[in-house]
């Protein structure tokens, strides 16, 4: 496959709240056929910690 699937773009930058349903989204990327791109970025907004993690699509 030369693209990504249902018209996504080549570059993700997933964010949200560090949860399992975070990593779901991250692990269904990888699925889909993304690659991880960079290292994952944490911070925490004064009631959660926010993840974000970027993913490209190969090639």
């Amino acid at each position: 496959m030369t693209n990504p699937p249902q018209d996504l773009p080549n570059y993700r930058l997933l964010t949200g709240p560090d949860d399992e349903g975070f990593c779901r989204r991250v692990s269904q990327a990888l699925e889909l056929g993304y690659e991880l791109y960079g290292n994952p970025a944490l911070t925490f907004d004064g009631n959660s910690v926010i993840a974000a993690q970027a993913v490209r699509w190969p090639g």
